[in-house]
């Protein structure tokens, strides 16, 4: 058995609250061996009609398509939606175990974010411009009794670490295998 000594950056009250409880058991499941750290998502898609998908997580189907404009039949949000989706949940995971972490009381959480696409880089009509995203604005909006100081340190330390987050304004490795079936 490895163990690990765990410095977390805040420390975690022995509150009783439920993420609390979680972020506490957490820590003692990874000081107790650090394999218990990783933690493996996975996902599978399947080509449906024209450009749609179908995705699997766990025991969860989620559709995917593009609007008309990109050859879709506007079916479903498209994968950048997704991500947009997919960053304002995170944050909000985020929000919710980090204000309980750190004693701040969230009236309300709102979220909203937008990105900026040029499909010049996806259509290849320019390999200078970018495929993904230029830039995404996330607003947050928040609401409740602690004075403004301490939501932005909340903010702070949310955008430190939501893991949607990171996965965007960090590089991440990507590994694609290619298999090929015989026909």
């Amino acid at each position: 058995m490895t163990t690990t000594e765990i410095r977390p950056t805040h420390s975690i009250p022995a509150t009783g609250t439920k993420l609390n409880t979680i972020a506490a058991q957490t820590a003692n499941a990874v000081a107790a061996n650090s394999a218990n750290a990783v933690a493996v998502f996975a996902a599978s898609a399947t080509a449906g009609d024209g450009v749609s998908s179908d995705v699997g997580i766990r025991s969860f189907s989620i559709s995917v398509d593009e609007p008309p404009v990109l050859g879709g039949g506007d079916t479903a949000p498209n994968p950048v939606e997704f991500y947009l989706a997919s960053l304002l949940s995170c944050q909000v995971v985020t929000y919710r175990f980090w204000a309980e972490r750190l004693g701040v009381e969230l009236s309300s959480l709102t979220l909203h974010a937008e990105g900026d696409l040029d499909v010049r880089g996806f259509f290849g009509l320019d390999d200078d411009v970018r495929p993904g995203f230029t830039q995404v604005r996330v607003t947050v909006d928040v609401a409740g009794p602690d004075a403004p100081e301490r939501y932005r340190e909340l903010q702070d330390v949310v955008d430190k670490h939501c893991p949607v987050l990171d996965l965007t304004q960090r590089s991440t490795p990507v590994a694609t295998e290619l298999r090929i079936a015989s026909a």
